[in-house]
């Protein structure tokens, strides 16, 4: 469902951001700079909520093993790979429509103005 929000929410940039894309092509930046430009914005954000998470999921985690009698060690790794599996969930859905976007005609785009 969070996939489906940022979706949607990078379509609606990219349509808002659709004649900057054209002039940025047409001053020679590559769709790579495009995409780096139009993803950062949102792989931050996700990185932000992540990190914001981390104490509050590190306590609720504590509190539940704290009722075992036997209790496990908790590592880093338990934190890392879910962050690091989000980011690149979350990079695959916003590079869907960037890529789309850095590829796109920028004839298209700009035939209007």
């Amino acid at each position: 469902m969070a996939c489906l929000g940022l979706f949607g929410l990078t379509l609606h940039t990219v349509v808002e951001k659709t004649k900057e894309i054209g002039i940025r092509k047409v001053l020679g930046a590559s769709v790579q700079s495009i995409v780096k430009l139009l993803s950062w914005d949102y792989l931050r954000l996700v990185l932000i909520a992540s990190l914001l998470a981390l104490p509050v999921g590190y306590w609720v985690i504590q509190q539940w093993l704290r009722m075992y009698a036997v209790r496990t060690e908790m590592n880093v790794s338990l934190f890392l790979t879910p962050i690091a599996m989000v980011l690149i969930i979350a990079l695959l859905t916003v590079s869907i429509q960037t890529i789309r976007a850095a590829l796109a005609n920028p004839t298209e785009s700009l035939r209007y103005e």
